[in-house]
Order: structure tokens, then C-alpha cells, then sequence
């Protein structure tokens, strides 16, 4: 019991959270090479992060409802200032912020897709 507390304790230590604003991104930009080399498809739960290696798998929480979705990082941005994620519109969706446009959000890095090279 002991260890499996000791692992969970390690595994949750290396899951930070990032805090900022969230904007998306959809049909104007259907099919352009995402920077990972995807096209980009606004139908799938994917978002562009500056830093977090692609494949990585993120929850991204709305602060003022607690709505969330997870992503694969698979582009480079936001590159508006102020602005820490772009969602695709299909999570955009998931989490109501279509309208809004930019809102609040969490960041908690959860997983791997092992097809990319790496993401740890």
C-alpha cells in the first residue's frame, strides 16, 4: 500500500498545472500543416502550446464552470500575448467557449501519445 501511495504521489509531482487564457481556432486554418507536420483538422480534440512537446496530452479546465476537455498538443502557439493555449474548435466546443472566444483555463499535463517521437 506503501508503494502504490509513494507512486501515485511521484506520477502526480510531475503533473504541473499552467493557469492563462484559452482562445481557439478552427475552418480558416482546415488542412494547413500544423507545426508538428499534421494537417489540421478543427474536428479533432487537438491545441497548439509553445512549449509542451507534441503528443503530449493535456485537461484543460475552464475556471468559472469547471467544464473540461482533453487535447493532443500537436501545434506551436498561442502567439497572442497574454495567451497560453489555442484549442481546435471541436474542444472549444466541449468546453462552451466558442462564444466567449477566450476564457480562463487550467492546464494538467495527463499523458503521452506514443505515435509522436516523444513527450516527456
Amino acid at each position: 500500500m506503501t508503494a502504490l501511495l509513494l507512486m501515485f504521489l511521484a506520477c502526480a509531482a510531475r503533473a504541473p498545472t499552467q493557469t492563462g487564457k484559452a482562445s481557439w481556432y478552427g475552418d480558416e486554418l482546415r488542412g494547413n500543416p500544423t507545426a508538428s507536420g499534421e494537417p489540421f483538422r478543427p474536428s479533432k480534440r487537438t491545441a497548439a502550446h509553445k512549449t509542451l512537446p507534441f503528443g503530449t496530452v493535456v485537461k484543460v479546465t475552464r475556471t468559472d464552470t469547471g467544464e473540461s476537455v482533453r487535447v493532443v498538443i500537436n501545434d506551436r502557439g498561442p502567439y497572442a500575448k497574454g495567451r497560453v493555449i489555442d484549442l481546435s474548435e471541436r474542444a472549444a466546443k466541449r468546453i462552451d467557449m466558442i462564444d466567449e472566444g477566450v476564457v480562463t483555463v487550467e492546464i494538467r499535463v495527463v499523458g503521452c501519445k506514443e505515435r509522436y517521437e516523444r513527450c516527456d
